[in-house]
């Protein structure tokens, strides 16, 4: 995940903390010099944490999360690093320091260390993925919404020894609809429609802090900017409860119940958060509210059937689109009057504006297309056709990210092409072997989210379980992330990297990655300084355990096969922290049904070598097949770890070849 950092951070670490694997070195070598009273030993490992150099003063601090642990393999730890002036002792602000976290290197001069840490620093620019380090700490996490109760935390940057790149389940008391997340990153706001409720959970420790009050059916959820108020959308049959719940976020209590309507409820806000919009689709109509006040100033008639909604910074208004009339109605976010109407064409659906909010794309469903309408003039610019039933939206600086139901692609639209007279340029790429839409049960939340970079986007495939990676510039998603577990349905990133908590205070949440020493590098630009910091992590005696179980990765194949071709399972049985290949496994049964459900058909494994084993698959029909192993040698049942999917057609599709 190296590849998507940006150029200018790529910049900084050329520098690449050369000199402080030597100092590291040093510190070791006077440790094995001999044994010294605790105080000396103390203050020793104060001064190994502590550097100066060139006016500045470094200290470093890993911390347990959970008081009188320790740092244990698997536990969190916060990562601090405190900036500050050395002749003054005032703190340094907004300096971008950028950390790593490796294996500790032992065994090798002090010059070698050096020449060590700068080479393993260099490939880790590279995007060499066998020497990529165990944390990159100017990284991100996954935060992918389940089909059933839960949240999958994943860090997409490191993986857990050699196990699973999962690191923390979230369990929710109902299936979430929806979710909104703030500024700092630091809170999920996650609506459970049968709970009647919102989870709010806490992204640091990763668990749900308390779950409020939000009224009848909560579905969509929006928090407006600037995070005083988290607006509720109540989807209820009884139009006496059918509105929002607005809940005050610094008491978590509800601040406003109003009815404003039938049907289901979007929700915009003006960017100085002095109006919310919110739509009644059944009512045909756009409440607007006074936040200072929470009182009603208007309701407003935007046709029969208001599906979507959106704010444009640029041109200070609101639009809401109307599939069944097929025009868009311009609010202006001052006068609260319509300003004017567009006519697009029917079956206009989702809406959502670039982050600049020049450019807005509706999408039309019914005729697979996206309508580019212009802020600066309320005037329709293009007419773009893009994947089967588009029905999702995202935005990079430099793209629109469009995902359509009916298909595995998603189109992409560069912004750059957009204007009057000029031909928009439109690529694809393929995000998974099947069609969103024969998941079934798909959320509000969104299954795409823009990178930690503002160059990349993250999908999730909700039929083969897998968030897949892409990065701008390239032809197919780079890497992919399996669900183990769960199936998920939306994806959204949550950043890790580096903040500055307070003046001079650098800090980040881990979870420790393996025991044993480990290396922490540090650089800063402004002033140039890098340096390499130390630190031992105790083994984890319930890591071992899971250590010891055998394991089930599925190994890569076409995940789209024609009916009548040979079907294959084809999967690597590994155990132990290195993961081992498991050899002369006797038991080992491959059950498979076709989705949604059916009867399930059971089959022998044979071993092919070096752990790998295959078993055939007699399959009758065209459609998604659910792949699982056991054993009960293994002590492995069906449905213990992750399963595999296949897609099965009826006629070989013809290739569909990016734009």
């Amino acid at each position: 995940m190296d590849n998507i950092r940006k150029a200018s951070c790529m910049l900084l670490v050329v520098f690449a903390i050369a000199g402080g694997a030597a100092y590291i070195s040093e510190a070791r070598a006077s440790s094995q010099a001999g044994a010294a009273p605790k105080a000396d030993l103390k203050a020793q490992a104060a001064d190994a944490n502590r550097i100066e150099r060139d006016g500045v003063a470094v200290t470093f601090n890993l911390q347990p999360v959970s008081p009188g642990m320790g740092l244990i393999e698997g536990a969190l730890a916060d990562v601090q690093f405190r900036v500050s002036d050395v002749a003054s002792g005032q703190p340094l602000s907004a300096i971008a320091p950028g950390a790593w976290l490796d294996q500790g290197q032992a065994g090798i001069s002090a010059e070698g260390q050096k020449m060590q840490c700068k080479s393993r620093i260099g490939l880790y620019l590279k995007g060499v993925l066998n020497a990529k380090p165990l944390m990159d700490l100017n990284s991100y996490y996954l935060m992918v919404l389940n089909k059933d109760a839960s949240i999958t935390v994943i860090d997409p940057n490191t993986s857990l020894g050699g196990i699973t790149s999962t690191m923390a389940v979230i369990m929710l008391k109902k299936p979430a609809m929806d979710w909104a997340v703030s500024s700092d990153d630091k809170r999920l706001f996650v609506s459970m429609p049968s709970a009647g409720e919102v989870a709010i959970v806490d992204t640091e420790k990763f668990q749900v802090e308390a779950s409020v009050p939000a009224g009848v059916e909560p579905f969509r959820v929006a928090l407006q900017p600037d995070e005083r108020y988290l607006w509720v959308g109540n989807n209820s049959a009884d139009e006496a409860s059918s509105g929002v719940t607005v809940i005050d976020m610094q008491t978590r209590k509800i601040a406003l119940s109003l009815a404003t309507g039938k049907g289901h409820h979007e929700i915009a806000f003006s960017d100085d958060s002095r109006h919310a919009f919110v739509s009644n689709r059944q009512s045909g109509t756009v409440s607007v509210i006074d936040i200072a006040s929470l009182k009603l100033l208007a309701t407003l008639e935007t046709g029969p059937a208001p599906l979507a909604l959106s704010y444009s910074p640029l041109s200070q208004a609101v639009y809401v689109t109307d599939g069944k009339q097929g025009e868009i109605t311009v609010i202006d976010a001052k006068s609260l009057k319509v300003r004017t109407v567009i006519e697009v064409g029917q079956g206009i659906g989702p809406l959502q504006f670039s982050q600049e909010g020049r450019y807005g794309f509706v999408l039309n469903t019914m005729q697979d297309r996206a309508v580019v309408i212009d802020a600066a003039s309320d005037k329709v610019m293009h007419s773009l056709e893009v994947v089967a039933e588009p029905y999702q939206l995202v935005f990079t600086k430099a793209y629109a990210y469009i995902r359509g139901l009916a298909t595995s692609r998603v189109s992409m639209v560069n912004l750059s092409s957009l204007g009057e007279g000029q031909k928009p340029i439109l690529q694809s790429f393929e995000a998974g072997p099947s069609a969103p839409k024969l998941a079934g049960d798909l959320p509000l939340a969104e299954s795409m989210g823009q990178g930690q970079d503002d160059n990349a986007v993250f999908v999730v495939n909700p039929v083969d379980n897998t968030t897949y990676f892409y990065m701008e510039g390239m032809n197919a998603p780079m890497f992919g992330y399996l669900n183990r577990g769960h199936s998920a349905r939306a994806v959204t990133v949550v950043d890790r990297s580096l903040r500055e908590v307070e003046p001079g205070l650098y800090s980040t949440r881990i979870k420790l990655p393996a025991s044993g020493p480990l290396d922490i590098a540090f650089m800063i630009n402004q002033p140039e300084l890098t340096h390499c910091f130390t630190t031992d992590v105790q083994p984890n005696p319930q890591l071992q355990q899971v250590y010891a179980k055998a394991r089930i990765e599925y190994l890569k194949q076409s995940p789209v096969i024609t009916l009548g071709a040979p079907a294959v399972a084809r999967f690597r049985v590994t155990q132990g922290r290195d993961n081992s290949p498991r050899t002369g496994v006797t038991d080992l049964r491959v059950r498979y049904f076709m989705a949604p459900s059916s009867q399930s058909h059971e089959v022998v494994a044979t071993e092919l070598g070096d752990g790998v084993y295959e078993a055939p698959l007699a399959i009758s029909k065209a459609g998604v097949y659910f792949v699982h192993v056991g054993s009960d040698s293994l002590h492995l049942p069906f449905g213990a770890q992750a399963y595999s999917s296949l897609r099965v057609q009826a006629v070989k599709p013809q290739s569909t070849a990016s734009n």
